[in-house]
């Protein structure tokens, strides 16, 4: 076999104990702080996050089961360590930690120490300890609960029987919510009737309120977490984006509202008079990238095509517009940084998904769609031209996604080139690079936007989320304003014109409430500069000439390399700007490479991504062979890193990026 993964027992690692958890305070303990004594004879698990990744939040949905299973034995200390400057709020952390409904205790750790201590680089990583104290792996990224749950196995037994595991409660300390109607409310849509449906996220439902915003009519959905169709008992987890059904299609889907319910990686359909929720794309499994099991018509199923969209799983889908030129819904697919297309007659009826733009690679590249380069695009709304206006929260960014002239104003099969794209970036830097600055759109700077929409004028305004603004962006004069700020944590704009008057219907997601906002006439705005950030995580210094890049893998216990679709591992890399790699870059399947640093880039962005699938080991029958009645469960895990660089003449000769160590 070629390919260069290291695989070798977690009890062979080096044994090396664990550094003191360190940072500002703590949430869920009561008050309390907690340290590794405190813990000592529980296995523990660190999960290095910050509440803007979207691969964070999949870790934790990843976690929730394996938590409640072994509560006993097991405690989960969740290490916030903030990317942007407003995770570094201590009440930004604790909205989040509530609106995520982490179950477990989380240090606040704005000045990254304990990242610092434990050489995370990546968000997520995850680090597993002992009950003794000791570090006995660490892994980046998705996919890692079955091998999680193998290693606490594996210790639970193994200290059970040495007398250091120490069963009982630990440190969680349940906090008590402040009932409110809403509950972290994501993105509105106004009902042709003149109530606004709220997909309200924190209470996993829908709520109807009356044209003042405020009261409520209804709720569609049971209001607790779970994926369920029906009226009633239908049930939602932390729903997203909407979108209103075009009047003559309504008929026809036999239903009203398109909604991206983000948790369960599906797309649901709402009968508004009888309340009655369907799903109508998604299977409720998380597309994985790379992973075999993505499709259950099988692999060899072609995305860009299309495929039934009941059969395909999904990954977060954020928000969903409805494009009259392509005749399909497009979803901002924030879990693999992709747009997609959903045709709901597409299939005998019954819908079809495709994969619109995006390489399910994470940053900010331009060009046609089958290039392009999206992070968590996470809002969309209609352009007057039949483009569409887009949100990139990861990269702090405004992007436009325009279709050829082949794709306008015919059907899908008359286009040569049918659904072709074209992505480019009115307002952004990178991965990197944020904050509040208006001017030209050159200089201008925003803060994970979550939310756009098109004013009468044909400009857009940004609902600027970690910036507690509204942001316009004018393409005709390509300058960015202010249009309101001191708002808390907006998500979502619903424009509402009357006349000569243009008001915004803001969703202050942190606020619990739908806020109403006029805009000056002209739309004009204040221009602000309240200062540029940049990510505070140290860059990496490296030096120039060769390279050894390595991503350890190891396999959980019970598991071993998946190799039977092909090669168990990919490794992918490039830089930013290109020309930071002089060899290198490109796709293989071997997770180590050497690279070639040019020494006339001083500094740069690695982006590296990794991938490795494994499978359970089949017990022998009888007969000495496996047990043809058991089916091995296949398991992916998966890293995106952005690793900044600085190119120095001591800087180190190898980089080592652990996927599972």
């Amino acid at each position: 076999m070629s390919q260069n993964v290291r695989v070798a027992s977690s009890s062979l690692l080096p044994r090396v104990r664990a550094s003191e958890l360190v940072g500002r305070g703590w949430l869920n303990t009561g008050g309390h702080d907690v340290t590794l004594a405190d813990l000592r004879g529980k296995v523990v698990v660190l999960d290095f996050w910050t509440f803007c990744c979207i691969n964070c939040l999949h870790v934790l949905d990843e976690l929730r089961e394996l938590e409640e299973r072994h509560r006993d034995e097991l405690v989960i200390v969740g290490v916030h360590s903030p990317k942007f400057a407003h995770e570094a709020d201590p009440d930004a952390l604790a909205a989040a930690v509530e609106r995520y409904e982490v179950r477990h205790p989380v240090l606040d750790d704005p000045e990254l120490v304990t990242w610092g201590a434990y050489t995370a680089r990546a968000w997520p990583t995850l680090v597993v300890i002992d009950p003794e104290g000791y570090v006995v792996a660490q892994m980046a990224g998705e996919g890692h609960a079955s091998a999680i749950e193998a290693i606490v196995d594996e210790l639970v037994a193994e200290h059970d029987a040495k007398g250091t595991l120490h069963r009982g409660d630990g440190p969680y300390v349940p906090p008590t919510p402040e009932p409110s109607t809403l509950r972290f409310p994501a993105k509105a849509v106004a009902l042709p009737g003149g109530n606004l449906l709220v997909a309200d996220a924190g209470h996993h439902s829908l709520a109807e309120l009356e044209a003042d915003d405020e009261t409520l009519v209804r709720r569609i959905g049971s209001g607790e977490r779970g994926f369920a169709d029906g009226a009633d008992d239908a049930r939602f987890s932390e729903p997203n984006g909407l979108c209103l059904v075009p009047d003559e299609l309504r008929a026809r889907l036999g239903y009203d509202v398109l909604v991206a319910d983000t948790v369960n990686h599906a797309l649901r359909g709402v009968h508004l008079a009888s309340g009655h929720v369907s799903t109508v794309a998604g299977t409720g499994d998380q597309f994985m990238v790379g992973g075999q099991e993505n499709l259950l018509d099988g692999d060899d199923a072609d995305l860009a095509a299309g495929v039934p969209a009941r059969s395909v799983r999904l990954s977060s889908p954020w928000d969903v517009a409805w494009s009259a030129e392509l005749g399909a819904f497009v979803v901002a697919m924030a879990g693999n940084h992709t747009l997609w297309a959903f045709e709901p007659v597409a299939r005998d009826g019954h819908g079809s998904v495709r994969l619109l733009a995006g390489t399910m690679n994470e940053g900010l590249e331009d060009g046609p769609g089958d290039e392009a380069w999206f992070a968590q695009p996470s809002g969309l709304a209609p352009a007057p031209d039949g483009g569409l206006w887009l949100a990139d929260a990861e990269t702090s960014a405004l992007r436009r996604v325009e279709l050829s002239d082949s794709a306008r104003g015919m059907p899908r099969a008359e286009s040569d080139n049918p659904g072709e794209v074209a992505v480019s970036t009115a307002v952004g830097q990178g991965l990197f690079d944020f904050g509040h600055r208006d001017g030209t759109a050159a200089e201008a700077l925003l803060q994970h936007p979550l939310g756009v929409a098109t004013l009468p004028d044909g400009s857009a305004v940004v609902a600027d989320t970690y910036n507690g603004s509204l942001r316009r962006y004018d393409p005709a004069t390509d300058a960015v304003t202010t249009l309101a700020s001191g708002l808390a944590e907006p998500s979502g704009v619903v424009v509402q014109v009357a006349g000569d008057a243009v008001h915004l219907l803001v969703v202050e997601s942190a606020a619990h409430r739908v806020t109403r906002v006029a805009l000056p006439a002209g739309l004009a705005g204040e221009v602000l500069d309240a200062g540029a950030h940049r990510v505070a995580r140290a860059a990496t210094e490296v030096a120039a000439g060769a390279l050894r890049l390595d991503v350890p893998f190891v396999p959980a216990p019970g598991q071993k390399l998946d190799d039977r679709f092909g090669p168990s591992t990919e490794l992918r890399v490039s830089a930013t700007p290109p020309a930071l790699l002089l060899d290198g870059a490109g796709d293989g399947v071997d997770l180590a490479r050497d690279l070639v640093v040019n020494p006339d880039v001083t500094e740069g962005v690695l982006h590296v991504t990794a991938k490795a699938a494994s499978c359970d080991v089949v017990p022998l029958g009888p007969d000495g062979e496996p047990d043809p009645d058991v089916f091995p469960a296949c398991h992916l895990a998966q890293q995106d890193w952005g690793v900044p660089v600085r190119v120095t003449g001591t800087g180190a000769a190898e980089l080592s990026l652990p996927l599972r160590g």
